[in-house]
């Protein structure tokens, strides 16, 4: 009868059941247990395996080029950072507001640390999301213009709870890249929540894209339901108590 259920649980694929059937079948023998325990031990199994892959699906999907996390995050090396701000917001309450969060900096200041640790403690939290480096994003919309694709590549980064956006800074912009990417970002207003680090504050990415109507309304959607983070801090890249050896925290 166990190689029976065995062969059942598999067809069915119920792995988390599959993992811990014959402990429970021992279990059950040993203590007399009733059958509503067993099945209710068996279900709970199943739930947890099911929660887990589900988190293990959502974090290989969005990309995240590092490990890091907030309880990585040097706090004490970055005056520039409230710490309270950012607890705060790892209460992930800007999601359900629809709400985005802009990190001003200079380079190596923690900007995708801090970015990317709200985005895993999302994901943790159930939310689908997505790293891009600014660059790779905008050259994937570029390119989805040559087979008319972008409608339907606009629509699945629209479907993220979260896009975070590393490194808007000094890049060469064509103007179809330009209109694309103004595209996304009004596709996903109000919608959705999108994070951006940035060594640019806001008057400069009049230079970076070169259309003051576009940028006038980007800005304007951007900015509506927004946290904008200046970090006015030390760069952590390298630290002194390590002889040079990059801070792999931020």
């Amino acid at each position: 009868m166990n190689e029976k259920l065995h062969q059942l649980l598999s067809q069915l694929r119920l792995k988390g059941m599959t993992d811990i059937l014959d402990q429970e079948i021992q279990r059950a023998e040993k203590e007399a247990a009733p059958v509503s325990d067993v099945l209710y031990r068996l279900l709970i199994q199943e739930q947890a395996h099911r929660q887990n892959q589900s988190l293990l699906y959502r974090l290989k999907g969005a990309k995240i080029p590092w490990e890091w996390t907030l309880k990585t995050f040097p706090f004490d090396k970055q005056p520039g950072v409230s710490k309270a701000q950012i607890q705060q917001l790892s209460g992930l309450s800007f999601i359900e507001r629809k709400e985005n969060i802009v990190f001003i900096g200079n380079p190596g200041t923690g900007k995708s640390g801090l970015a990317i640790g709200l985005l895993r403690q999302a994901l943790l939290s159930g939310y689908r999301g997505r790293f891009y480096h600014a660059q790779d994003l905008i050259d994937e919309l570029y390119a989805s213009l040559a087979d008319r694709s972008t409608p339907k590549l606009i629509q699945r980064l629209c479907r993220y709870d979260v896009l975070l956006i590393d490194e808007l800074g000094y890049l060469t912009l064509k103007p179809e890249q330009v209109n694309a990417f103004f595209k996304l970002m009004g596709e996903r207003y109000g919608k959705t929540s999108s994070m951006i680090t940035t060594n640019l504050d806001y008057p400069e990415w009049y230079d970076l894209f070169q259309r003051k109507s576009l940028v006038d309304a980007l800005l304007d959607r951007l900015k509506h339901h927004c946290v904008t983070i200046r970090i006015n801090g030390p760069s952590l890249r390298v630290s002194s108590n390590d002889k040079g050896k990059p801070n792999p925290k931020v």
